[in-house]
């Protein structure tokens, strides 16, 4: 007696649309293609939204578009050739993957993957088509996940299965910006005990480098921030000093170095402007000063410095979601969140429903929250 293995079909559900830089989302409905080869379609269960989503929705012209990327949800279908998950299976996705056998996989000193890296034209990795549509024309994806949508297709190498007992509605978090932050503090800096940090900019990203330093018994936080309401929240993630640069009549950088007799051991740029990339390097101590990058820039890509800072010693990184391999090091990640070693739900300032996203992107652009969850419908 034969059996017949079901085949994954189209899906139809609803999407956040953007159709052009920096106007409203529009909730439709789109098609949504079966997984092919090494790919798996994902029940997006929440998302949040990340600054880097604001910023690409702003200043790129790919569209129609379906941005997100920041998600948990559950495995739908899988397509020809995917081992590793099932339908049910609880996943986080990625924005940059990890295939385990390029050069950069191999390696313990990077975690950008060649094959899977950060893709920018809204297509899928493997043969650069879509899998969304609407009335049979295409409609791009975003850093090769795009969350805002019920139903979305990844390839299996960007994203991860984590424990199921862990809930959707806060891990979301963990995929990109509260991770990156994290890292930025134990991967790519190390910080050590004792040691004096600086972190320009009390998003979710520079507040989980907080929090990160706070873990590793930094003594000094001090937080850069235009923003004078964020000094009393920032302290309950570990910030020890704050510093408004508009209450000062002299550079930010030369009040640092001044309270900081010479400077910080550390300083992290999470803005996002490469102008505050050299402020950060120049607020380092001498020696041995290490500054970290991980604000992503709307304009002005290029970092300038003088060479002296670095003849003196100082060093300057980049940090592209914290050092972490997602597949190898974000399932231990979330269980130390379950074992209460960080915190994540502190972040979540606003919980919305889908039909609800363009107000998470107006409480972005005035600076109202950290993270709002969006509730993909049930």
């Amino acid at each position: 007696m034969s059996t017949s293995i079901k085949q994954p079909q189209v899906i139809t559900c609803k999407a956040a649309v953007a159709w052009g830089a920096g106007q409203p989302l529009v909730v439709e409905e789109v098609e949504v293609n079966p997984p092919q080869p090494e790919e798996i379609r994902i029940k997006v269960v929440c998302t949040s939204l990340c600054r880097s989503d604001i910023t690409a929705w702003e200043t790129q012209a790919i569209f129609p578009r379906i941005f997100g990327h920041e998600a948990s949800g559950i495995v739908e279908s899988v397509g020809p050739g995917v081992t590793e998950f099932i339908e049910g299976d609880h996943v986080l996705t990625v924005f940059i993957g990890e295939c385990k056998t390029c050069r950069q996989c191999k390696s313990d000193k990077s975690n950008t993957c060649e094959v899977l890296g950060l893709e920018r034209r809204g297509v899928m990795h493997s043969d650069q088509q879509t899998r969304f549509s609407i009335k049979g024309k295409p409609v791009y994806h975003y850093c090769a996940v795009s969350s805002f949508s019920e139903y979305t297709v990844v390839h299996s190498g960007c994203a991860v299965k984590v424990s199921s007992i862990a809930p959707l509605e806060k891990i979301c978090l963990l995929s990109c910006g509260l991770s990156a932050g994290l890292g930025a503090a134990w991967n790519v800096a190390d910080i050590s005990k004792g040691s004096t940090v600086v972190i320009f900019g009390l998003g979710t990203v520079g507040l989980s480098v907080a929090q990160g330093a706070k873990v590793r018994g930094a003594s000094r936080i001090i937080g850069i921030d235009t923003n004078p309401e964020k000094c009393e929240k920032a302290k309950a993630f570990g910030i020890t000093e704050f510093l408004n640069p508009n209450d000062n009549n002299e550079p930010v950088q030369q009040v640092i170095k001044r309270i900081t007799d010479g400077g910080a051991d550390y300083s992290f740029e999470c803005i996002g402007d490469t102008g505050m990339i050299t402020t950060a390097l120049q607020s380092c101590c001498d020696g041995w000063g290490l500054a970290v990058t991980l604000g992503v820039p709307k304009l002005k890509p290029e970092v300038a410095a003088h060479y002296g800072l670095f003849l003196s010693g100082r060093t300057l990184k980049g940090s592209l979601f914290g050092g972490w391999k997602p597949k190898t090091d974000l399932p231990s990640l979330v269980n130390r969140y379950l074992k209460k070693e960080f915190m994540v739900d502190e972040f979540i300032t606003h919980n919305l429903l889908f039909e609800d996203i363009n107000q998470a992107f107006n409480l972005m652009k005035e600076g109202k929250c950290l993270r709002s969850v969006i509730h993909m419908p049930k």
